[in-house]
């Protein structure tokens, strides 16, 4: 594009300010700013102006929505029961065949931890202190192992860690991972936002960019090959999770039978939430198919009600876990979907329209991003299925506090208790009723708690304060 018709479109779309250092760059750098301009979407970029940059009420709530309906975390009646069973023995038989890959989102850095690189690099397990990504790799080569199935892992990563992300797991061997089975891509960016509307330079040959949220993922699966790759390897089903969860069951031969047998094209795992303002998004019916609404936007009065026994009528939870398939990203991309905006105030750091660095100390200005769920009411079918927290949803969000590494740890030994006294393995409690010890079950030893009582006479005698490692 000639540098006249690049100004005119700026002009047209009042962003002249990212050629205001023009004169001041070399050749090099105005190629770079004039193929970032390129890049951008001004089709789009007047829309996301006016309705999310400058609309503080743009994540609008439904006029009318009613709860979504669930399959519990345990069959209800005989029938159900039988259901389960089935949707089991598929599920299986699916991993199994090959038909299923995992899918992890890890853009995130670990800035909110006190950690410098990428989220799935820092280290979780309890007595190890392996990285969510050695625990998730572990996880795919027992899953591996259990099914005679090798599992593709597909990873993707931001523009902020993709160079660290690969250099990771290139220096640590792919965790022991055929190098050929794991596929890691980059999401896209939006450009950032002052509160006027204008895009903000990073530098100034750089626009100011973010990644575009984890609902970024349905498209950059597609441009990156990933889609085309599964296809080839004949997947059909994609377990998406987020690297933040080390808790994660990847393959849960009844999430994903179920989702098979109920011929649904996106399908979600929820918790029933522990209190009406809980930090994750809820699940709802709005004309009939299955949307989240974000904790933020439910109104009050919604987020108390309760039923008749004091459950909470909106009780179900989505913590990012979900089965899609591959055909469905396909027809999104071929469709032209685009996935509704949010709007978030953030600290963004700048130049000014002078030269001059700004760190801010306060909000500053807009960032854009995506979510994955907004892809629900696209899907022709949806299905949800209850698990209980305990099991899998221990997040590393916060240095400190709830979700920080702190919890999850003690519910990763929690959940490695209750999975050896099932089996008949004593440990010792304190008064409070937790752990009296520090227990880490790798994959390889058991990927779920049925696993465990094959392996009983492996298993030594947990005194108090006994740190135990089982492999």
């Amino acid at each position: 594009m000639k540098l006249e018709d690049v100004k005119k479109l700026l002009k047209t779309h009042e962003q002249s300010q990212l050629l205001a250092f023009w004169e001041q760059l070399d050749p090099a750098g105005r190629d770079n700013l004039l193929t970032q301009i390129e890049q951008l979407d001004f089709s789009k970029i007047d829309d996301w102006v006016a309705n999310y940059v400058k609309n503080p009420s743009s994540a609008a709530v439904p006029a009318d929505f009613a709860p979504a309906l669930s399959y519990g975390s345990v069959p209800k009646d005989a029938e159900q029961r039988r259901k389960y069973n089935e949707a089991r023995e598929l599920g299986r038989k699916l991993i199994s065949g090959g038909r299923v890959a995992a899918f992890a989102v890890a853009g995130g850095q670990g800035t909110r931890l006190g950690f410098d690189g990428p989220k799935g690099d820092f280290p979780i397990s309890p007595v190890k202190n392996k990285t969510l990504f050695q625990i998730f790799a572990e996880t795919i080569a027992a899953g591996a192992k259990k099914y005679r199935r090798a599992c593709p892992w597909y990873i993707m990563t931001s523009p902020l860690n993709y160079e660290q992300t690969r250099a990771i797991f290139h220096s640590n061997n792919y965790y022991g991972l055929n190098e050929n089975d794991v596929f890691i891509f980059q999401q896209g960016t939006l450009p950032n936002f002052d509160f006027d509307g204008k895009i903000l330079l990073a530098d100034k040959d750089k626009i100011a960019c973010s990644p575009d949220g984890h609902g970024g993922s349905l498209k950059a699966l597609y441009t990156s090959g990933a889609i085309e790759d599964m296809k080839k390897r004949g997947v059909e089903f994609i377990s998406y999770f987020q690297i933040d969860n080390p808790l994660v069951n990847i393959f849960d031969p009844l999430f994903i039978g179920l989702h098979a047998l109920d011929e649904a094209e996106m399908s979600s795992k929820a918790l029933i939430k522990d209190g009406p303002k809980e930090k994750v998004g809820n699940f709802c019916l709005v004309d009939g198919r299955v949307t989240v609404i974000e904790y933020s936007d439910l109104p009050d009065r919604e987020a108390e009600k309760r039923n008749p026994d004091g459950s909470l009528v909106f009780e179900l939870g989505s913590i990012a876990i979900h089965i899609i398939n591959t055909n469905f990203v396909e027809k999104l991309n071929a469709e032209g979907f685009t996935l509704p905006l949010h709007r978030a105030v953030k600290k963004i750091p700048h130049i000014d329209w002078t030269g001059k660095y700004i760190e801010p100390a306060e909000p500053n200005g807009i960032k854009l991003e995506s979510f994955v769920f907004d892809a629900l009411p696209l899907a022709s079918k949806s299905m949800i299925l209850q698990t209980v927290r305990s099991e899998e949803f221990a997040p590393v969000k916060n240095a400190a506090g709830i979700d920080s590494a702190e919890t999850s740890r003690e519910m990763m030994v929690a959940r490695s208790a209750d999975w050896l006294e099932s089996a008949g393995v004593a440990v010792p409690r304190r008064p409070d009723g937790t752990a009296d010890c520090v227990i880490e079950i790798a994959p390889s030893f058991a990927l779920e708690k049925a696993d465990i009582k094959a392996k009983l006479n492996q298993i030594p005698e947990i005194k108090p304060g006994d740190s135990v490692y089982l492999a």
